[in-house]
């Protein structure tokens, strides 16, 4: 979890713009919710010197990166860099293809804690799993020999079947081409849609929320603690989207267990965009100590299609700690949608055909969206169960012109600090700000419905009634009589 400068700010960079969000993610309470790492992407050097090492750019970074990864230490924060497996990096500066071991050793002497290595002007060497393999196994094998602990993140766009070997070598691939602000808009430059299709040979700078979703559901289960399909960096406030689009996004990425990289200009971030990217009942999902990614169960093409012919419906469900589960609705039809899935069917990891035992259990149900919170008043701050911080408390905190003064406004809502406790902890205590808002109970055999938004998702945690998974509060169960949670009660 951290910040990517790029998805903003491009090649527009310079110390003092790291610095200064890095000081936000502070006093916002990002930090704290685990956006630990400040990621700076290409256009940061001038080329190589005579002895073959790379230069950074003096008037981005008069004092160098050491110095920028020993201020961003000493705030608690980790330091991210970028470079790419070819001569040159998708904008044109000095690659490290060949380069490796100079680079790895800059790196490291820099105190840098997170490599993004991407995929441009590679000369040719890929078009096998092995010689991608092979060119990206360089770096790995250089870092390593640093002796420093440097995250290795992949950013290959999915070529060459990376999710298959990924794992062997680094901490996260990227599955697609890059992302763009838009939810399902199709675009010719992210052209592949089915992993599958060995047609698909560009995948693309224009790719969707929902065409990265469909392009990762065959093989999300690749996905493994310490090796993670990365779906790219998170659009969220960018202004493309609607805020139910931006709530899915982030719902998605998080349940997927993509890398949670915020690529918004903090210092023009408004309460919305605070209120979505701070929900810590999602976040959970993210940091949950199982570590394993939602899967998609279901797939409704045959629903209401907009302007593009882009039109469908899934679902998605997954164990996490504890015993619970997660449900998502995703509606990416052309209007509202009544959802609805089996007990058996949202078990069918655990055992197909309704053999599971969870499919013949009473689940608590908790939304983690909830209801909007404010101080004071229970809801996502208080103990009455996980909800989104209201916007008054998200505009409060943005506005705070001392850490003072916004600590007082956290703290008033009680929002939760991971750490002071991490998120296993938290879960595993029942911490109800982890929780969302108890909604209602489906009953063993059984059907969990919803009225879902258009371009929304509704994030459901389930939690077993009897008390065999995490602990709930005893709110209300309302379920109905014939095993099924009323759409009303969602």
């Amino acid at each position: 979890m951290g910040w990517n400068n790029w998805n903003t700010f491009a090649c527009d960079v310079s110390e003092k713009l790291l610095l200064e969000t890095s000081k936000l993610l502070g006093d916002y309470g990002l930090k704290d919710l685990g956006y630990q790492y400040v990621v700076l992407d290409d256009c940061w050097s001038v080329g190589r010197g005579d002895d073959g090492y790379l230069i950074p750019d003096t008037a981005k970074f008069p004092r160098g990166m050491g110095a920028v990864a020993d201020e961003l230490h000493k705030e608690g924060f980790l330091f991210g860099m970028y470079s790419s497996a070819g001569e040159m990096t998708c904008a044109r500066y000095a690659g490290s293809l060949d380069y490796e071991v100079q680079d790895a050793e800059s790196f490291a002497s820099w105190g840098v804690d997170y490599l993004k290595y991407d995929n441009c002007y590679h000369m040719g060497r890929m078009g096998t799993p092995l010689i991608s393999f092979n060119r990206y196994n360089e770096m790995a094998k250089a870092l390593k020999k640093t002796g420093r602990a440097i995250l290795y993140s992949l950013c290959s766009w999915g070529e060459d079947y990376v999710h298959t070997w990924g794992g062997s070598i680094a901490n996260s691939w990227r599955v697609s081409g890059d992302i763009y602000d838009s939810f399902a808009r199709p675009d010719d430059l992210c052209a592949c849609n089915n992993a599958a299709d060995p047609a698909c040979v560009a995948p693309g700078t224009h790719c969707s929320v929902l065409a990265i979703i469909n392009k990762v559901a065959p093989y999300i289960d690749r996905g493994l603690p310490g090796a993670w399909n990365d779906l790219d960096m998170l659009e969220v406030g960018l202004g493309g989207m609607t805020e139910e689009e931006y709530k899915a996004h982030f719902s998605m990425w998080a349940a997927l267990k993509s890398p949670l990289l915020l690529g918004n200009d903090l210092r023009a971030m408004d309460a919305t965009t605070l209120s979505i990217v701070n929900n810590p009942a999602i976040i959970a999902l993210s940091q949950d100590p199982r570590g394993r990614a939602a899967m998609r169960i279901a797939r409704n093409l045959t629903v209401p299609k907009d302007e593009h012919g882009v039109g469908e419906a899934q679902v998605w469900s997954g164990p996490l700690a504890n015993g619970d589960q997660v449900v998502i609705f995703l509606n990416a039809a052309d209007e509202d949608l009544d959802m609805s899935a089996s007990l058996a069917e949202l078990f069918v990891l655990q055992g197909p055909g309704g053999s599971a035992a969870e499919a013949k259990r009473d689940w608590a149900v908790r939304d983690l969206w909830g209801s909007i919170s404010s101080s004071g008043s229970g809801g996502g701050g208080g103990g009455g169960g996980g909800a989104r911080m209201g916007r008054a408390d998200a505009q409060a905190v943005l506005d705070a012109t001392s850490e003072a003064e916004r600590g007082a406004v956290l703290r008033r809502a009680n929002w939760y600090n991971a750490t002071e406790k991490p998120y296993a902890e938290g879960l595993a205590e029942g911490d109800a700000r982890l929780l969302g808002e108890r909604v209602g109970t489906v009953k063993a055999g059984g059907r969990l419905e919803a009225r879902v938004g258009r371009h929304a998702a509704k994030v459901f945690r389930l939690q077993s009634a009897a008390g065999g998974g995490g602990k709930a509060d005893a709110g209300s169960t309302g379920g109905d009589d014939d095993g099924s949670i009323g759409k009303d009660e969602l």
